[in-house]
């Protein structure tokens, strides 16, 4: 903001500089573009009233001027009367919204596909409770990765449209890698799905410089999609490892009771 200087600055001398003045005197002033006003007699003694001069510089220092009233008038122009539109939308483009809600549906179908295994795993007939514990967990994940984009599309003044999803698979059993190790392959894929789509959602908001949807994928997905991917690439190779015999039991019950229990 612009500040200026005020009519006459209380720079006010004794007779004479002194170790403990605060002030310069009127000499030391001559330089600096003061003016100095007739003398005045105080009870301690004559003294000096240094004043600005007309000639002074009350340009900002930056050449920035802020004047908040002014520039608040074409954001006030902006702001929307109809009731269906967003009051808080800034800088959010129809693209950005349209990419939040393809990635809401991505989330929405892998969740369906995790709920299916879940499903699958649950069988009394095939009965292993860890794989159906971990993909139900996965499920629920991937829910409120769909949940959190909503609220940020309904923060940033966007409409959330939930778009179909599709039926997935019921049947995982596999005649060469057996159940265990074709799901956990599966979730490697969807997970390497997902975060292309997530990257392919930065790259959006990033073609419409929109800094805050960039830095939410970034801060909120990114590096969680990089762990999971990890986690379950190491899930794949111990499959591999044990086969379809009695070793898929004890990674089963890893899962149900936690890695710490097995040496």
């Amino acid at each position: 903001m612009l500040l200026k200087a005020s009519p006459a600055i209380s720079l006010l001398n004794t007779t004479g500089d002194h170790p403990g003045s605060l002030f310069p005197s009127v000499s030391s002033l001559s330089n600096k573009n003061l003016s100095v006003s007739p003398s005045f007699r105080s009870k301690t003694g004559s003294g000096h009233v240094a004043c600005a001069s007309k000639g002074a510089n009350n340009k900002p220092l930056t050449g920035v001027v802020f004047d908040p009233f002014e520039e608040v008038k074409k954001e006030l122009n902006l702001v929307p009367n109809v009731p269906q539109v967003s009051l808080a939308r800034q800088k959010f483009t129809d693209g950005s919204e349209a990419a939040i809600n393809e990635q809401i549906n991505v989330e929405y179908n892998v969740s369906y596909v995790y709920h299916a295994m879940y499903a699958y795993f649950d069988r009394d007939n095939v009965a292993l409770k860890g794989l159906a514990k971990f993909f139900k967990e996965s499920s629920i994940e991937e829910r409120e990765h769909a949940e959190k984009l909503m609220e940020y599309q309904n923060k940033r003044g966007g409409k959330v449209k939930l778009q179909s999803i599709l039926m997935p698979l019921t049947e995982f059993d596999h005649t060469e890698k057996g159940d265990a190790l074709y799901a956990m392959e599966l979730a490697l894929s969807l997970e390497k799905l997902t975060n292309e789509k997530l990257l392919n959602l930065r790259n959006v908001a990033e073609k419409n410089n929109d800094v805050q949807l960039t830095d939410f994928v970034e801060s909120e997905f990114l590096a969680e999609q990089v762990d999971a991917i990890k986690k379950i690439s190491e899930y794949v190779a111990q499959l591999r490892r044990v086969g379809k015999g009695h070793g898929v039991w004890h990674f089963d019950q890893m899962l149900l009771h936690g890695e710490e229990i097995v040496a």
